[in-house]
């Protein structure tokens, strides 16, 4: 029987190569097998009917994340659904997300609860732009991304490279001169839809790197789901920073989810990019004794982690950290090396004081 990689079926599926490789793993595609630490699949195999349409419209009024991003929650909503509190314990009206990043576990619960006030950052400054930006000025934001998505579509594959690395240098420009309007939101959303696995890393001078992806039909401008994010985040605080920066903000009305840059699981899975900042073992424990300190406040806490102990099961790293919390682990598809069809279930950490 031909076989043929994760990667090339990507290629003749025009899907992300992440997604073939989640098919594999749930036993969606017949005669996937898992060689080594890569997954191959018969060169006949057809691609698996997905419900997952770009032209599939949420519930009525419900957000979704704007963008992709990589290490994102939405697999793992249901676990982490289980904890939210705002259903049995009255007295919590707030909510905040210190480490929002895509947004999964926000628009989730912003889709099924209604809280007085809500806060949220991240200290990359493009990404809180953008999330501002759709707040506050999301008519120009659509009406850009609609220019710039008739206008890529239109190109061959030739100029559409001409155009996506047109766009990332001008989100650099932008992003050195610290220039932060609907312009920059817009690129930020473009270049995200358009690179390689919807990845946002940046390199050691603060430059955005994704080379182009290399999807056929992109969907740029979701114009129904933007204006259900701004209307979900028009009481927002939303704020460019570092974690600790919450803690005015967080008391004993508060749901908080915390989910930080993950411990990498071997030396070489370390993802550092994601902002010119490195989030190391003493950033952990730092924010291990912050839950403690906001825990002693009487917030309701829940952090995402890795669990080391899928690499060694003698790293007792995260148990140590939050001894005095509830560690739990749940399975999930996650890369496990730098090898990007290496993937597979393998165990997170949910940490919780409650």
């Amino acid at each position: 029987m031909d076989l043929i990689s994760a990667k090339d079926a990507a290629t003749k599926w025009d899907i992300s190569q992440r997604r073939v490789i989640v098919l594999c793993s749930e036993g969606r595609i017949p005669g996937a097998q898992l060689v080594g630490n890569s997954w191959v699949l018969p060169k006949r195999a057809k691609k698996p009917v997905d419900a997952r349409t770009k032209t599939a419209k949420a519930k009525s009024g419900e957000a979704k994340p704007f963008l992709k991003w990589a290490g994102g929650k939405g697999q793992l909503l249901t676990e982490i659904g289980k904890h939210y509190p705002f259903a049995e314990k009255k007295h919590i009206k707030k909510y905040a997300e210190p480490f929002v990043g895509g947004g999964a576990v926000l628009f989730d619960v912003l889709n099924k609860y209604t809280v007085d006030e809500v806060y949220i950052s991240d200290i990359n400054a493009e990404l809180i732009n953008t999330y501002i930006t759709i707040r506050d000025n999301s008519d120009e934001l659509i009406s850009r991304l609609k220019a710039m998505e008739s206008d890529y579509l239109a190109k061959n594959a030739d100029a559409r490279k001409k155009a996506y690395l047109e766009a990332r240098a001008r989100f650099n420009a932008l992003k050195r001169d610290g220039i932060r309007d609907a312009e920059a939101a817009s690129l930020m959303i473009f270049l995200n839809r358009t690179c390689f696995n919807g990845l946002y890393r940046v390199n050691k001078a603060g430059d955005y790197n994704v080379p182009m992806g290399a999807y056929k039909n992109p969907q740029i401008c979701n114009e129904d789901n933007l204006l259900n994010v701004s209307k979900k985040l028009q009481n927002a605080n939303i704020v460019c920073g570092d974690y600790k920066d919450s803690a005015s903000f967080i008391d004993d009305k508060t749901f908080v989810y915390f989910d930080p840059p993950y411990r990498p699981l071997t030396k070489t899975a370390n993802f550092t990019s994601y902002t010119e900042q490195l989030f190391d073992d003493n950033k952990q424990l730092e924010l291990a004794n912050f839950v403690q300190d906001l825990d002693n406040k009487g917030a309701l806490i829940v952090i995402s982690n890795s669990d080391p102990k899928n690499a060694d099961e003698n790293d007792n790293f995260f148990d140590d950290a939050y001894s005095k919390q509830i560690i739990r682990r749940v399975a999930a598809n996650r890369m496990i090396n730098r090898n990007s069809d290496a993937r597979g279930k393998i165990n997170e950490l949910l940490i919780a004081n409650f």
